[in-house]
């Protein structure tokens, strides 16, 4: 597979299956975020303070959950459960979704914390892979400052070395040691025009448009 697209849980449930309908025939796996399940269990977390590997366990589920949810509504995807199930799938010319628990149960590449979510999931399942990671949320990149506020810049092009130093923005505060790590770069793109992720998985017209990409040295 070429290219792994996290769907934010921001974009479900309606963008998510329109950005998902728009890949089709595409090479690649999608992982999908745990959307308002995830952001309900860190409310009560926030609340309560539950033990941090029930939190991460739970989370994890949410994000299985919107992908099979997902799944149903697509007729040219496929729930995997393992990197040879999802490459075999990808060798029937259908789209695997990955379901994420089962591997990372197995594995434990994270420690358990909120610093975690499923970017990190992504840029994880990408290097298992040997593939290119895009993360497509419902904003256009990642800012200097929360977008809400008056100020705040696009950030077009940045090193992953200098995203270090941010607080979390629209990726998760482990992303970028993540990234350093693997070796990968990673867009960031605004799902809610699903051209936009076509153009960059495609390298065709992406000065058209606003995004963020993140490299390595």
């Amino acid at each position: 597979m070429e290219w792994v697209i996290k769907i934010g849980g921001s974009l479900f449930p309606k963008k998510a299956i329109e950005l998902a309908n728009a890949l089709k025939g595409q090479n690649c796996l999608f992982v999908i975020g745990g959307g308002g399940f995830a952001n309900l269990i860190r409310k009560y977390d926030k609340e309560i303070e539950f033990s941090k590997d029930v939190t991460h366990e739970t989370a994890i589920d949410s994000m299985d959950i919107l992908a099979k949810l997902l799944n149903d509504k697509l007729a040219f995807t496929e729930i995997s459960y393992t990197i040879e199930e999802a490459k075999s799938i990808s060798d029937l010319n259908k789209i695997p979704i990955m379901i994420c628990s089962d591997i990372l149960k197995e594995n434990e590449p994270f420690a358990h914390s909120w610093d975690v979510t499923s970017d990190s999931i992504a840029a994880y399942i990408a290097s298992l892979l040997d593939a290119k990671l895009l993360i497509a949320t419902n904003v256009n990149g990642i800012y200097t400052k929360d977008p809400s506020l008056s100020g705040a810049e696009l950030i077009n092009e940045i090193d992953v070395n200098k995203l270090l130093t941010f607080d979390e923005s629209s990726i998760d505060l482990m992303l970028p040691t993540l990234l350093i790590e693997y070796g990968l770069d990673c867009y960031v793109v605004n799902g809610e025009y699903p051209e936009r992720v076509l153009s960059i998985m495609n390298n065709e017209n992406k000065d058209s448009f606003e995004y963020t990409f993140i490299h390595n040295e």
